[in-house]
């Protein structure tokens, strides 16, 4: 199966090089035959946009190619100016994949001052009553203060690295709180999860549980699924605390379980809609990287997830790779950005980004480890 995954490489660089001779503002989703930013507060930067440079960065290490590297570093510099913003709680995400990935790429440090520095911001939202990182902010109309989301666990890897390189442990510690916090508030008895979680922000008490990209309250939304599978993954790696990677394992049988013939999630496991309703192809990009994740710490079952997560990639790159792109295109088709909000059946700048990812890790699992300090689990797997 080495064939599929390199002609899937080499689409996907190619695409990349499309997009950047195209792209001028940090994208989203892909439709109407070109790249759609997010509007909102576009002056302030969003979540999305360390993902094109994520993009941009494993393009030029695959490759070498100088306008690549002048392309990572220009949207990468772009972003700096996000390291003050308590705008977002996602300063993970955007840091990590242009800031850190720039450092590890490229061998040169200076450019984790700005991902420090935005972990210290990322910090100013920590709750010690509750014990949890704020998800967004006061919208004018209600208060969000106690608030938290599975998302969030994708941005605890940043505080644990800037921990690891300043020696500063409150950043390891509070990323550590959190992720108990999401264990016992946002993971359900069964291996699924919950979107949101509310708190009393003066107490720290649970109030509720609610779902806003899912179907409902009580249902599954994969995405987010996967978010917990990768970052429960993570954190156990960086911290060899038990309960994370019991978390990380229930997380992944369940969505073994419910995932569909061909193993690309629909947009929510449990949507009654169910096979007459959308596939989220991004879910399933970021459910094989957390997998991967899974199988370097999980010694036992290595080959069980690792195993998977393989099966999972060839049916992306075998029913979901735009492969005749000769011009700006996404990656990947059929990503769900959000159902409820009627925004699905397009091309997604986080699902493109986990896919190269993925191909990273089965391609080349030096430069893998070289990006992300992952030690591979596919050696001596079968073809």
């Amino acid at each position: 199966m080495a064939a599929i995954f390199d002609d899937a490489l080499k689409q996907s660089i190619e695409t990349t090089r499309y997009n950047l001779g195209a792209m001028e503002e940090f994208p989203e989703s892909f439709k109407h035959g070109a790249w759609q930013p997010i509007e909102k507060d576009r002056a302030a930067g969003h979540w999305v946009d360390g993902f094109w440079t994520g993009l941009l960065w494993l393009a030029y290490a695959h490759t070498g190619d100088s306008s690549l590297r002048t392309g990572a570093e220009d949207w990468t510099n772009r972003l700096a100016h996000m390291k003050i913003s308590t705008g977002t709680h996602d300063l993970g995400f955007i840091f990590y994949l242009s800031h850190v990935l720039a450092g590890r790429l490229t061998a040169e440090p200076a450019w984790y001052d700005n991902a420090i520095e935005a972990a210290y911001t990322l910090t100013k939202r920590f709750n010690p009553r509750g014990e949890y990182l704020q998800a967004w902010d006061d919208d004018g109309i209600r208060k969000w203060a106690g608030r938290t989301n599975i998302d969030l666990m994708m941005n605890l890897a940043l505080l644990h690295w800037a921990s690891e390189i300043t020696g500063d442990a409150r950043l390891a510690d509070i990323a550590t709180l959190h992720a108990r916090t999401s264990r016992l508030a946002l993971v359900r008895g069964d291996g699924s999860t919950a979107h949101v979680a509310d708190f009393d922000p003066n107490t720290g008490l649970l109030i509720r549980r609610e779902q806003y990209q899912g179907y409902s309250h009580d249902s599954c939304w994969s995405r987010g699924q996967a978010w917990a599978l990768y970052g429960f993954a993570t954190c156990y790696r960086y911290t060899a605390i038990p309960g994370f990677l019991s978390t990380a394992q229930a997380l992944a049988d369940y969505s073994q379980r419910r995932l569909p013939a061909d193993l690309v999630p629909f947009w929510d496991y449990d949507s009654p809609h169910i096979p007459d309703t959308y596939r989220d192809s991004s879910a399933a990009a970021v459910t094989v990287c957390g997998l991967l994740e899974l199988a370097a710490v999980d010694k036992e079952r290595a080959s069980r997830w690792a195993g998977l997560a393989k099966r999972i990639m060839i049916s992306l790159c075998e029913n979901y790779l735009i492969r005749d792109a000769t011009g700006p295109s996404s990656i990947l088709q059929d990503g769900a950005r959000s159902v409820p909000a009627n925004l699905m059946e397009h091309g997604l700048i986080y699902g493109d980004y986990y896919f190269l990812e993925a191909l990273t890790a089965f391609t080349r699992p030096d430069l893998h480890q070289r990006a992300f300090a992952v030690e591979s689990a596919l050696d001596g797997m079968s073809e």
